[in-house]
C-alpha cells in the first residue's frame, strides 16, 4: 500500500450557506488517480467512510459489481413507473448491501427519492413502503392467501411485484 502525507484545503462556503459552513478538499497525486483508472471522461467515485477512515475507489458499474460479487446471494430489482425503468437496485443478501443506478432524471419516479447513496436499511425501509402494512386487520388472512408465511416484505414483494393502489409503480425480482 502506498502512503502519503496531506494537508487538508479548507475554504469558506460562499452563495446561501450559513456562516459556519466549508468545503474541504484534498489533492490526490497524478499517478494514484491514473493508477485507479479515472480520466476526465471517467471521474466517478465512491467514498465510504467508517467513522475513522474514508476510503476512495472509481465507482462500480452495476456489472462489475455482480461479477465481483458471484459467491453472493444477489437480486436484482427493477423498479418500474408504468413500463418506465426508473431504477435498478442490486440487492446483496451476503454483505446487507445496495448498489443502484437511476435510469429516470426525475427524482419523483426514482426507488429512493433524491438519496442517491442509499444503504441497506433505506433498502429494507423501500421494500416496506411497497407491501400491505403489517398492522393492516386481516394481515394473516393476506399473508395465506398470496402464499407467504410470515410477514418478510421481500417475501411479499416476489409474490405481489410491488404493487399498490396507489400509483402505478411495480417491481421485478430476479435471483442472480
Amino acid at each position: 500500500m502506498k502512503k502519503r502525507n496531506a494537508r487538508i484545503i479548507i475554504n469558506k462556503s460562499g452563495g446561501s450557506s450559513s456562516e459556519n459552513s466549508y468545503t474541504y478538499r484534498v489533492t490526490l497525486p497524478n499517478s494514484w488517480v491514473n493508477e485507479m483508472g479515472l480520466r476526465k471522461d471517467n471521474r466517478e467515485l465512491e467514498l465510504l467512510f467508517d467513522g475513522q477512515v474514508i476510503k476512495i475507489r472509481p465507482r462500480q458499474s452495476l456489472t462489475d459489481y455482480v461479477n465481483s460479487h458471484r459467491t453472493d446471494e444477489l437480486y436484482e430489482i427493477r423498479f418500474y413507473k408504468d413500463d418506465m425503468l426508473c431504477t435498478t437496485i442490486i440487492a446483496n443478501y451476503t454483505e446487507k448491501d445496495i448498489k443502484i443506478d437511476n435510469e429516470s432524471v426525475d427524482i419523483i419516479y426514482l426507488a429512493f427519492g433524491n438519496n442517491l447513496t442509499p444503504d441497506w436499511n433505506d433498502y429494507l425501509d423501500f421494500l416496506r413502503e411497497r407491501c400491505i402494512p403489517q398492522q393492516r386487520d386481516g394481515i394473516k388472512e393476506y399473508l395465506s392467501a398470496i402464499g407467504v408465511a410470515e410477514y418478510d416484505p421481500f417475501q411479499i414483494i416476489q409474490k405481489t411485484n410491488g404493487i399498490m393502489a396507489e400509483d402505478h409503480h411495480r417491481l421485478e425480482v430476479k435471483r442472480l
